[in-house]
């Protein structure tokens, strides 16, 4: 079975192309063996770059955790799956519709000689209801729900200040002085799985550095700590703008590298960054 590894500011995922090939059987299996850093080939998860199920839409993206899990979306690698689907001739459009559990997203290729190494991502409006994200507000304490859910959370017998967003999947945000000195593992771990969040949580730890820069570590739900996070990004631009820490366009630097996050003022979040091929590969048929 061909696979292609690819990254996007560190987010790597291993991509199987199902345009010609049946989708395996057991990805949940197949992602938590192929995605082992010692005994597979090591990633963040496993993506199957699937046809639409609908003629308007260009690709179907199905993506699943290093532990198995499926997730709803994951924008880094959206822009992955774009290159991917433009250099690889399954879609020479600059402009892709692609199909994920988090919606319809649509990709804006920045195309040049054949390539797309940088690639937009439309992410649509970020959820800020309980219900939609979700978050059960009254496991927060001292909840607020204007103007997103927002309260303490009892973890490691700490109480932590958490602003929760949805941009498809959900996303709770802690500010912290250095993101450097943040416990990302500790708390991270125990507010993923914390009981206020029905489907588990990903975790951002924020630093504001200006009006229009941010600091980011992120803990993943089904991943752990990893190098980026496309949504995550978007969710922690969204919270510093509704509270008032940054304007509505930011860099986002995250130990992987740097994306561009601008909330329009119609509502739509945009991210912009690159997507790079690492490396192709077999893996045995079982």
């Amino acid at each position: 079975m061909r696979f292609t590894k690819m990254q996007g500011i560190g987010n790597d995922y291993l991509y199987l192309n199902c345009f010609f090939t049946p989708q395996p059987e057991d990805p949940s299996t197949l992602a938590r063996r192929m995605s082992d850093r010692h005994f597979g080939v090591g990633s963040d998860g496993l993506v199957l770059i699937c046809p639409p199920v609908s003629a308007e839409n260009d690709a179907r993206m199905r993506m699943f955790n290093s532990d198995g899990s499926e997730s709803e979306m994951c924008g880094n690698a959206a822009r992955c799956v774009g290159r991917y689907l433009y250099e690889r001739g399954l879609c020479r459009k600059t402009e892709i519709r692609l199909e994920t559990l988090g919606g319809v997203k649509p990709l804006l290729l920045e195309a040049d000689g054949g390539r797309a190494p940088r690639v937009t991502v439309d992410m649509g409006r970020p959820l800020l209801s309980a219900e939609e994200i979700p978050v059960r507000p009254e496991l927060l304490g001292a909840p607020s729900t204007a103007p997103l859910p927002q309260g303490l959370l009892t973890v490691e017998g700490a109480e932590v200040p958490v602003w929760c967003v949805s941009m498809g999947n959900p996303h709770c945000i802690v500010f912290v002085p250095d993101t450097g000195a943040a416990e990302v593992e500790r708390l991270g771990a125990a507010i993923e799985r914390h009981a206020a969040f029905p489907r588990k949580t990903n975790v951002e730890f924020v630093q504001v550095l200006s009006n229009r820069e941010i600091r980011m570590r992120v803990w993943e739900r089904g991943a752990g700590e990893t190098l980026a996070c496309g949504t995550g990004a978007c969710a922690a631009a969204v919270a510093c703008a509704l509270t008032g820490r940054t304007g509505r366009e930011v860099k986002v630097s995250l130990p992987g590298g740097s994306l561009l996050v601008s909330w329009s003022r119609q509502g739509n979040v945009l991210q912009t960054g690159p997507a790079e091929f690492v490396f192709e590969g077999d893996w045995p048929d079982e």
